[in-house]
């Protein structure tokens, strides 16, 4: 097991333009584990095979500093890091608490995530900026040919891809509601707290904070809406990006779950609202062997081909669930009671 004190740093390996990469960046600065920053794919980028070819990757270190194992997907990461590194935790000590606080960050990473693919790659001013920006990150000095060419690879692939990921014209006043109605819980919210659970973030602040570091900083159309509707969001985000400042005192600063703060209280009727109905339907789907999901949400019906992943989210969810104990199953049932979240544990 790594050791906390260890002389040689994690190295995270990403991108600007990845949601995912930022919200790990911002999870070490908070917890304050030493790591070196390293722009993937581009020649500082020595680091060992991922098992598979998604961003971030942290890679631990040998005892001699060299490169050492090569991890990959953000939750499985955030919990790792728990188990190895202490102080500064995301995690509160009430599990039932902590099982809320999961449930917002899958949102934020299955859910929210479509709002960011969506905004970058259906309105053309985002296009045109994802398009010259994505391949720079690796590579400042290429030529204007390699550029061009990197420029009209990405755009065709993701703009190719937006079916996939739910990003259709049926779907999209669902995808850019649910978006303007996070903007607007999270604008409540933040008048009276720091944070979704308190004074002090959680995993699923973190998980929104990911797609928002694209949706609210990088892309032009979700950026101007935000900026307009939601400023407050615009500032948090800043914060979140380097939270190591933050004065923590042990477990202290935790909302309690009977008491949760009125934001976050209305943030899971949204999570019941969109990302519930998805993820069953998108299950359902995966254990039929249909080729197309379909749920109703907000009385229109949403279609996308089901999603494997996802489906892996919900079973691992569910089995967080399971593991609670039968008190804090009943307090978690309470909380959720209403909300619409609870189609997914039946």
């Amino acid at each position: 097991m790594q050791s906390e004190l260890s002389e040689h740093p994690l190295v995270l390996a990403g991108q600007y333009g990845s949601p995912y990469s930022l919200k790990m960046r911002a999870v070490l600065r908070y917890r304050h584990i030493p790591f070196r920053w390293v722009l993937r794919d581009s020649k500082w980028d020595d680091l060992p095979k991922p098992p598979v070819p998604i961003i971030p990757v942290i890679v631990y270190p040998n005892e001699d500093g060299s490169h050492g194992e090569a991890t990959v997907d953000s939750s499985p990461q955030i919990t790792r890091l728990e188990t190895e590194y202490s102080g500064r935790s995301l995690v509160p000590t009430d599990p039932a608490l902590a099982f809320i606080d999961w449930l917002i960050e899958d949102y934020g990473d299955e859910w929210l995530t479509k709002a960011m693919y969506h905004y970058r790659w259906a309105y053309q001013d985002d296009i045109t900026k994802a398009g010259r920006l994505l391949p720079i990150s690796r590579n400042l000095q290429m030529s204007s040919d390699q550029h061009q060419q990197m420029v009209d690879f990405i755009t065709e692939r993701q703009i190719g891809r937006r079916e996939l990921v739910g990003s259709t014209e049926l779907n999209q006043p669902i995808i850019e509601g649910s978006y303007q109605r996070l903007l607007d819980i999270m604008q409540e919210q933040l008048a009276t707290q720091d944070f979704l659970l308190g004074d002090r973030p959680g995993r699923g602040d973190f998980g929104i904070y990911g797609q928002l570091t694209q949706l609210v900083k990088w892309d032009p159309t979700p950026m101007a809406l935000t900026a307009e509707r939601a400023f407050k969001v615009v500032n948090w985000v800043d914060r979140m990006d380097d939270l190591s400042w933050l004065p923590v005192n042990d477990d202290e600063g935790w909302a309690t779950l009977e008491a949760l703060p009125g934001g976050t209280t209305k943030l899971l009727h949204e999570v019941g609202r969109t990302y519930a109905p998805f993820m069953v339907a998108n299950a359902d789907a995966l254990m039929s062997g249909a080729d197309e999901m379909a749920c109703e949400i907000d009385g229109q019906t949403y279609r996308q081909g089901p999603f494997g992943y996802q489906g892996k989210c919900l079973q691992w969810l569910r089995e967080q669930y399971d593991a609670l104990s039968e008190t804090d199953r009943g307090r978690v049932d309470a909380v959720l009671d209403g909300t619409g979240c609870e189609v997914l544990f039946i």
